[in-house]
């Protein structure tokens, strides 16, 4: 009697991944550019430009901030 522990067959499975979607960083990838054109071209120091390119990560935040601000009819 022998026992194996090494099988000479192996299943090989094969993991199929799939990416959907994508859509929201492409719109994502163009409003962070124009953001920094926006914020950069606007700036007139070294700081508000460097600002500017900060802002330019967080301008999701800032859209929706004004968003509920002008809808905010209090």
């Amino acid at each position: 009697m022998t026992t194996q522990l090494n099988p000479t067959t192996e299943e090989k499975r094969k993991v199929d991944v799939q990416y959907r979607g994508g859509g929201s960083d492409a719109v994502y990838g163009i409003g962070l550019i124009g953001a920094w054109v926006y914020y950069i071209s606007h700036a007139k120091s070294f700081q508000e430009g460097a600002l500017g390119f900060v802002k330019g990560f967080f301008w999701p935040a800032f859209l929706v901030y004004a968003l509920f601000k002008f809808l905010n009819t209090e």
